[in-house]
């Protein structure tokens, strides 16, 4: 399951922490590998969690593809693991979430909901947030049948009918995952073929309990106290139908959690922070890893390989600070 935590506000101003070598904002595989890295080098690192402990992977029930592990392993298992690796270095977990960063003084000044924070080093590891839909019925009946995580709720689902939108790999991967419990799984895709690797679609094939609606996409989603269908519309021909389901998974892509960076790092037109090849951003001392700065690749391994390379960049950086 997601490990979400909410944080309120504290009342008057925030306690103030000691400035740290390394402050590595997102605790999903590029920030624990970054803080194992860091950690490793004696920089006095820590790990600030952000709204889910372990990022995305924290909600994906089967990783199979870290190598390393040929029996694959569950996404909350492979987050503890690298939890436990970077602490074994000295790296620390804090429970917060930054909003709001000052960038423009040394040491960098991170405001969270539990206190501000001091970096000599700053290591962006935000990743990203599903995308929503923005139709109607999309927002009232979030949490009552519209989710964003077949693995948090799919075990409301037994013996339902529901219906996963998008064709990627998450897509996939999640209606695999929703056949453990719900009777039927309808795929509805935009387009007549799916974006998802090969091996992911001949599982789906396979899968007796899984269905598709190809050029269709969902213009309302119905229901009272909870989701009672879907209003969907056939891009090629117009026709408009009603699909009767008890649930609707939403897998369509991600948007950065970048927003407390804007105006102080340079992003692409779709908020993604802006890196070079060592993933260094547009101010010194500041690297991004991971999704937040990768809207091409984003795989565990590839976002873990990124949070190595800030981080030994990182180091560097400030060894040549020379104080």
């Amino acid at each position: 399951m997601s490990l979400q935590f909410t944080l309120g506000k504290p009342e008057g101003p925030a306690p103030v922490s000691e400035t740290h070598d390394v402050i590595v904002i997102g605790s999903g595989p590029a920030g624990y590998t970054a803080a194992l890295y860091t950690s490793r080098a004696h920089l006095d690192t820590l790990v600030i969690a952000g709204e889910a402990v372990g990022g995305q992977v924290a909600t994906t029930w089967e990783v199979d593809n870290y190598p390393g592990f040929p029996e694959g392993l569950t996404g909350p298992e492979l987050v503890e693991r690298l939890q436990k690796h970077s602490e074994r270095f000295g790296a620390r977990l804090e429970m917060d979430q930054v909003t709001n960063v000052d960038l423009s003084q040394h040491p960098f000044r991170l405001v969270g909901y539990a206190r501000t924070y001091f970096a000599r080093a700053l290591i962006v590891a935000v990743g990203a947030s599903p995308r929503k839909l923005d139709v109607p019925g999309e927002r009232r009946l979030t949490g009552r049948g519209v989710s964003y995580c077949g693995t948090c709720d799919g075990w409301f689902f037994q013996d339902k009918q529901v219906a996963v939108i998008g064709g990627g790999d998450s897509a996939l991967e999640e209606a695999l995952f929703l056949t453990r419990f719900a009777s039927k799984v309808t795929i509805i895709h935009r387009r007549d073929q799916l974006r998802a690797g090969p091996a992911l679609q001949s599982r789906v094939e396979r899968n007796g309990k899984i269905g598709y609606l190809w050029n269709t996409v969902v213009e309302e989603i119905l229901g009272e106290k909870t989701v009672q269908s879907l209003c969907l519309r056939h891009v090629n021909t117009g026709e408009i139908t009603e699909f009767p389901v008890d649930g609707v998974f939403v897998f369509i892509g991600h948007i950065p959690n970048t927003d407390i960076f804007q105006g102080q790092l340079d992003t692409d037109e779709l908020g993604y922070i802006k890196t070079d090849q060592h993933r260094r951003t547009s101010v010194a001392g500041v690297w991004v890893a991971g999704e937040a700065g990768d809207p091409h690749y984003r795989q565990v391994i590839t976002s873990a390989g990124m949070g190595a390379m800030a981080a030994i960049e990182a180091q560097r950086w400030l060894d040549s600070l020379g104080d």
